[in-house]
């Protein structure tokens, strides 16, 4: 045992059958405010986490070990046809190991949307706001130093300011953080106020126990009421120890938009609409890089800290859907995106230092849909014209923002590359190249697969978050969320799962 009431695989020699009030199967953002909570009611509650238990001290800041510790398929996991590389943590605490911290409240016209068009009631924004103000006092929430703004940010700042856009410093749940720029593999520095550090052990200080390791495969049921879950058990390597069950009256489904849907599946569940696994939403995005004559030095210091919202508008129909922040990446990162072979690619990672790096992340109108196979999620996503159209000009944004804070050279990684020498090429720029396979999408932020609404008819769960079909079962992470953000989804998460524990308490008594 480790940690008293955190357990690995390693440690279950014969697995586990086990029985309780409540198990939430993730531990995440949702996840762990979930089991924190129905723990501090007084139920029994059991959370299993897929992958492993991890600390401060196993992050040691190096691509190779850390993107394999932490993230789903060693960081490889992709869209069906290969066009989008989604990128979601894996472990005690979920995403909120490796995310950057950005900290924005789910905006006011997309809960108005989400009431007016999806039939989500007492979601507002003033039933929200109690859970909103909370949980940013819980992690710590605050706005980011603008003394602490590195020049990767400032590069967005300086650029976005020339051209009159909106830009704006952002708010992070940082506290004691040292500026390593380590963010994305873990933070060393014990800094991040996120689920692994917050929420599950004042969970576990609650009664809560947690099990890592623990791959959950279905949801078992019978007449229409859950019963509990059942799986396996892994060591540290991923060799099955022994078989998973757990019987529990309530079980609440945290595991991401992408796994829960995936087990929803496996599962068998009622899905007499066709809606599970349907709408999802990814907001993929793309890079542009600047080459600037002073070292830029992206990779220290905070990596994100300031954003454009020049092009993003949350009305609906609105063409301005696309969200502007930097984005950098470590050196193996930076060399798998980079284009070129060679001696011309060993040139351009000689630039290293001197690149400023931004990303058009698209508040997407696209819907996909999560399937399964071989016991592992799959993603079907492409993005239609409206939303490739959105990307491009985001993209073109971007390199207008490089240009005018003094970039050199602005590349677009497309194939084939995208490079331009001056902002007046951006007048005739062919962004045909914004299309699957045509430039290197990614996406951190699956969401939307079962949807919460009060009608069955368009919604696998109820405004409660209660599915509609199967008593007990319960959902609390982006997989509620009827569309898009447009913007970081964690503090979503955290809010929307502590708004519906009370439904779930009551479910459990």
């Amino acid at each position: 045992m480790s940690d008293g009431a955190i357990v690995r695989g390693r440690d279950l020699e014969r697995g586990l059958d086990v029985a309780c009030d409540v198990v939430v199967v993730g531990t995440g953002a949702g996840g762990s405010v979930a089991i924190r909570e129905l723990a501090r009611a007084g139920l029994s509650v059991i959370g299993l986490e897929e992958g492993g238990y991890h600390q401060p001290r196993d992050f040691n800041q190096r691509e190779e070990a850390m993107f394999p510790l932490l993230f789903q398929d060693g960081g490889g996991r992709t869209t069906k046809d290969l066009a989008i590389r989604v990128l979601q943590g894996r472990g005690v605490g979920g995403s909120t190991v490796h995310n950057t911290n950005l900290c924005k409240r789910t905006p006011d016209a997309i809960l108005d949307l989400w009431a007016r068009r999806y039939g989500v009631s007492g979601a507002g924004v003033r039933d929200l706001a109690p859970s909103f103000e909370r949980i940013e006092r819980d992690l710590s929430v605050s706005p980011i130093d603008p003394r602490l703004v590195n020049a990767n940010n400032d590069v967005l700042r300086r650029g976005a300011g020339a051209l009159g856009y909106a830009w704006s410093v952002l708010s992070h749940n940082r506290v004691g953080c040292q500026l390593s720029g380590f963010c994305e593999l873990g933070c060393a520095y014990d800094a991040k106020q996120n689920a692994l550090k917050v929420m599950i052990p004042e969970a576990t200080r609650a009664g809560a126990r947690i099990y890592a390791d623990a791959r959950v495969v279905r949801v078992t049921y019978i007449a229409g009421r859950v019963t509990g879950v059942e799986g396996v058990i892994v060591d540290g390597a991923g060799e099955v120890v022994g078989p998973l069950r757990v019987r529990a009256k309530v079980v609440v489904l945290a595991a991401s938009a992408t796994a829960s849907a995936a087990i929803a599946l496996r599962s068998g569940l009622p899905d007499p609409h066709f809606q599970l696994g349907k709408g999802l939403r990814m907001h993929p995005g793309a890079v542009c890089a600047g080459r600037f004559d002073q070292e830029i030095d992206g990779h220290h210091g905070i990596p994100q800290s300031v954003e454009c919202t020049e092009l993003l508008d949350f009305d609906e129909g609105s063409d301005k859907r696309v969200w502007i922040i930097p984005a950098f990446a470590h050196p193996i990162g930076t060399a798998s995106t980079l284009p070129g072979f060679g001696a011309r690619h060993m040139r351009a990672m000689r630039s290293y230092r001197n690149l400023a790096v931004l990303t058009a992340m698209l508040h997407d109108h696209s819907s996909g849909e999560v399937d399964h196979e071989d016991g592992r999620p799959v993603l079907h996503y492409s993005m239609n014209e409206p939303d490739r159209a959105a990307l491009a000009r985001g993209l073109v944004a971007c390199a207008r923002i490089l240009f005018a804070a003094g970039a050199r050279e602005v590349t677009i990684p497309a194939i084939p590359p995208v490079r331009l020498e001056s902002a007046r090429e951006l007048d005739r720029l062919d962004t045909s190249f914004v299309r699957p396979h045509g430039v290197p999408l990614s996406a951190v932020h699956p969401m939307g697969t079962m949807r919460m609404g009060d009608d069955p008819r368009r919604a696998v769960v109820g405004s409660t978050g209660e599915h509609h079909q199967v008593k007990g079962l319960f959902v609390a992470d982006g997989s509620l969320f009827p569309t898009s953000l447009g913007g970081p989804p964690q503090i979503s998460i955290y809010a929307f799962a502590l708004h519906l524990a009370p439904h779930v308490v009551a479910a459990a008594r």
